[in-house]
């Protein structure tokens, strides 16, 4: 094959498969310059009224630039975006309860804006509830691009498509795992290494619910793994850490893993250790 043969395919390639392709260096800088104008708009920052307004505007420009990178339609872009705009002072609520339940809650958080600025979990969370937004408008890859942008960060991992209530909290976090189809209750605490996932890979099970559902005022404490569409944890339960779930639990339940653990002293081995390795 020759070369003009080959640039001739990649342009025939991109006309025809990757005419949706967002700016990602855009994209990851619209959502930082978006978490800061929500969490550090003070008078102190921006000065004015007038200021902060030109910096919200500035953000809807360059949020309609990255839109029509994928829907190629002005009338299509002004219509997701003012969706998009709307909602927004509602996701702020949202995200303000969430960093207020992670300072009530982590022993360790000495302020709000300690939680808003140094908090990966609370930064995972905002970004997760912007991409649900947008997933739930139907933006193609964007939601996802947003995700993955986060998980890239934090170590976190959400699907855009999670459905998480009011007063979400994540502790430390890396390492946490939530799926497309998973459902969050209320006052639900994650810890690191947590796993809401499925309990296959099939794609024939793409449209249907994989993952499970967790209910109000659980707490899942670092590396368990809960499996399944039909996995429900109910509301007030405490589940352990490195437990290993693919069935239901009952509210008020305490769910732990039981290991023995033995400690001898230096010279106590009766028997001949072996190590393979």
């Amino acid at each position: 094959m020759t070369d003009n043969n080959f640039i001739q395919q990649l342009l025939q390639r991109n006309e025809n498969c990757f005419g949706n392709f967002p700016d990602k260096e855009l994209t990851e800088q619209f959502i930082d310059d978006l978490f800061t104008f929500l969490f550090a708009s003070c008078r102190e920052k921006f000065h004015t009224e007038e200021t902060l307004l030109q910096r919200y505007q500035n953000h809807k420009s360059t949020f309609e630039v990255i839109l029509f990178d994928l829907l190629k339609s002005k009338e299509l872009v002004e219509k997701n975006t003012a969706i998009f705009f709307e909602v927004l002072p509602t996701l702020y609520h949202q995200l303000i309860k969430d960093a207020n339940a992670t300072l009530e809650f982590d022993p360790a958080a000495t302020s709000i804006e300690e939680v808003l600025v140094a908090y990966p979990g609370f930064y995972a969370t905002a970004v997760h509830r912007i991409a649900n937004q947008l997933h739930t408008q139907k933006i193609p890859t964007l939601p996802r691009l947003l995700s993955e942008y986060a998980h890239s960060k934090t170590g976190i991992d959400i699907h855009p498509g999670a459905t998480i209530g009011e007063r979400f909290t994540i502790d430390h976090g890396t390492g946490i795992v939530i799926g497309e189809t998973a459902v969050i209750g209320n006052n639900v605490k994650i810890y690191q290494g947590v796993t809401l996932g499925a309990l296959n890979v099939n794609k024939a099970s793409a449209s249907k619910k994989r993952h499970p559902t967790i209910q109000d005022n659980v707490v899942i404490y670092s590396g368990a793994t809960i499996l399944g569409g039909k996995t429900v944890i109910g509301h007030d339960a405490t589940i352990g850490g490195n437990v290993w779930i693919t069935n239901s639990v009952e509210p008020f339940s305490i769910v732990y893993h039981k290991s023995e653990i033995t400690v001898k002293g230096s010279y106590d081995f009766s028997e001949v250790l072996n190590f393979v390795i």
